[in-house]
């Protein structure tokens, strides 16, 4: 099923041809008590089919409140929608049920989920939408709204499931550090889930996202010695550029002649200084007594 527009015409249009049958069968009711004819039975007829009139008429008035649609059904059969807010007057007779077309987000709980490497992690997530069909929202699912709750739960806990809570190496993807790219492509599957609702999906976030507590703390151990472990590394390469460098000025400005040993142990002085987390304690060579 897909939203189609309603018949209708201005309300207040309508209104006054109800204003005016109304008028006619009073009149025609005064015309009745005073009349002394012989055709009461034509008055009488008259005045009950302008009152039916315009009580048919009056159930067809219908109030649309701005970002608001209302589905008309006859007799069980959709007929149409109105999207435009005001005072209307469509096919009597019916009945409405309105549907909401503001911009609404959901706030979905904190799940527990296992990632990709089966470490158990808590995700959580916003989701901005709004319904663009009314039929589809009204007929095509129960109910719209728990239809986005449910639907949005599990498609956060798929896209959870295809990635890890973060990787240790240089390459890959992960949940922490792709967040952009994991809500990007929750959006997506979101949008293919909510389709048949009639919802577009505006936008999906992430808002929660840690290990769950029973591993926390080994996981930030394990963080804690990937971080050191790559400081360790920078240190390494920045202490032989120095060493480098120090050795090949000191012979391009000839201030001292190093043979292989003394290159060997000088090296061996500044990777230690440089190297160690702590202060280097330095041993000063005043020379020797002979």
């Amino acid at each position: 099923m897909n939203e189609q527009k309603a018949w209708k015409m201005n309300g207040f249009l309508a209104l006054l041809i109800i204003l005016a049958l109304l008028a006619g069968a009073a009149w025609l009711t005064v015309s009745l008590a005073e009349s002394q004819g012989d055709r009461p039975a034509a008055i009488i007829a008259a005045d009950v089919l302008a009152l039916l009139a315009a009580c048919i008429l009056f159930s067809g008035l219908v109030v649309v409140q701005p970002n608001q649609a209302k589905a008309v059904i006859f007799f069980g059969r959709y007929t149409g929608s109105i999207r435009e807010s005001g005072v209307w007057l469509t096919l009597p007779l019916t009945g409405r049920k309105k549907v909401s077309l503001r911009v609404r987000n959901f706030n979905s709980a904190k799940l527990k989920v296992n990632d990709v490497e089966g470490n158990p992690v808590e995700i959580a997530a916003v989701v901005v939408f709004k319904v663009i069909d009314s039929c589809k929202a009204l007929f095509d699912v129960d109910n719209y709204e728990q239809f986005v709750e449910i639907q949005s739960e599990t498609a956060l806990r798929h896209v959870a499931s295809r990635y890890p809570y973060d990787t240790f190496e240089e390459a890959g993807y992960s949940l922490r550090g792709n967040a952009d790219m994991v809500s990007a492509e929750l959006g997506r599957e979101l949008q293919d889930r909510l389709a048949v609702a009639g919802v577009e999906v505006m936008e999906a976030r992430l808002t929660h996202l840690a290990y769950a507590t029973e591993i926390a703390q080994a996981m930030l151990q394990r963080q804690q010695a990937s971080a050191i472990l790559a400081a360790r590394q920078k240190i390494v390469e920045g202490a032989v550029g120095m060493a480098q460098m120090a050795i090949a000025r000191l012979q391009r400005e000839g201030v001292v002649d190093l043979d292989e040993e003394r290159k060997v142990a000088m090296i061996n002085n500044l990777m230690v200084a440089i190297v160690s987390d702590r202060a280097a304690q330095p041993v000063i060579n005043t020379g020797t007594l002979y």
